[in-house]
């Protein structure tokens, strides 16, 4: 059992590596089809012919394409993704300020997202009747909020008209933990309405398809506490998809909380995409891409091992 895991690991962790040297390959391309040249960039409309030339060559645009991928490559394997050619800031301190709210956002709303779908789900299964239709018709009106009009409804209800929370605007943890918990609260409710509704419905159907299992039937007939019927075994019996929707929520949330970063003026990866796309900076391009793509292939792997711990049948395998 234990060289299978062992196998199973070191062969998803070499798909992983794969996927994201080819992601890199097909951002570093992009990034090379884009108009203008990192000196045109850097220096502007009114910049001379020479000086660009200049720029270009310093940075080895002018170099083979093999060249100049190992090389991104080979800095980028020991934390350097470059210098941005708008401000001249190194690319990796700025993912690495920018990963942190992303990353606080996404997570805050998964968890959020989880523990009211599940939550709901649950409900909806286990009682059935009415209240499953109240529920089912509450989860259908959160599916046809659009997050921005959510979030500019919270903003006014919640910041302009109570003042609660704060309208826009990140406070780091290591600042004011309170500050930082506050900043996040709008933002994180506003991405979680959406997931909730969706991991409600994909728990609801898991769990009744649990509820008439034979050994669920069997423990209803014994003195077994329902609670630990439903949260125990059933539960975890209608867990791999549940799990399975709760990491493709947080993939969903990473890869797009620029709403969230736009409307609520947080400075993330969804901002600096957006900043980057527009000024050609093409090395900030690159990076963030990269970046994103390894969040992304990471949680993938920890849902595969994950899956793999939770269903029997594929631990045996």
């Amino acid at each position: 059992m234990e060289v299978t895991m062992a196998l199973f690991i070191t062969k998803r962790l070499l798909m992983a590596l794969a996927t994201v040297l080819v992601v890199a390959v097909l951002a570093f391309l992009l990034v090379h089809a884009m108009p203008g040249s990192p000196g045109a960039v850097s220096l502007g409309a009114g910049a001379s012919q020479e000086a660009i030339d200049e720029v270009n060559q310093r940075l080895g645009w002018n170099d083979p394409l093999f060249t100049q991928f190992f090389s991104w490559l080979g800095s980028a394997v020991q934390g350097d993704l470059g210098i941005s050619l708008i401000d001249g800031r190194s690319v990796s301190a700025d993912l690495a300020s920018r990963l942190p709210v992303t990353a606080s956002l996404a997570a805050g709303a998964t968890v959020l997202s989880a523990v009211l779908g599940i939550a709901l789900g649950v409900t909806a299964a286990v009682r059935g009747g009415l209240l499953d239709q109240v529920i089912g018709g509450f989860v259908g009106l959160l599916v046809a909020l659009p997050a921005f009009w959510v979030g500019v409804i919270f903003v006014y209800l919640f910041a302009v008209q109570s003042s609660v929370f704060p309208a826009t605007g990140y406070v780091p943890f290591e600042v004011s933990p309170q500050d930082w918990a506050l900043s996040l609260a709008l933002p994180v409710i506003t991405l979680a309405v959406g997931g909730a509704a969706f991991i409600a419905r994909q728990t609801r159907a898991s769990m009744l398809e649990a509820l008439q299992q034979e050994h669920i039937r069997t423990l209803r007939a014994t003195a077994t506490p329902t609670w630990k019927i439903l949260y125990v075994h059933a539960l975890r019996y209608a867990s791999l998809p549940i799990v399975a929707g709760i990491a493709l929520q947080f993939i969903g949330l990473f890869g797009g909380s620029v709403i969230a970063e736009q409307l609520f003026a947080m400075p993330g990866l969804g901002q600096a995409v957006q900043t980057s796309v527009s000024t050609h900076d093409a090395p900030a391009v690159q990076g963030v891409v990269v970046i994103a793509t390894v969040v992304v292939v990471a949680v993938n792997l920890v849902l595969e091992l994950a899956t793999k711990f939770l269903d029997p049948k594929l631990r045996a395998s």
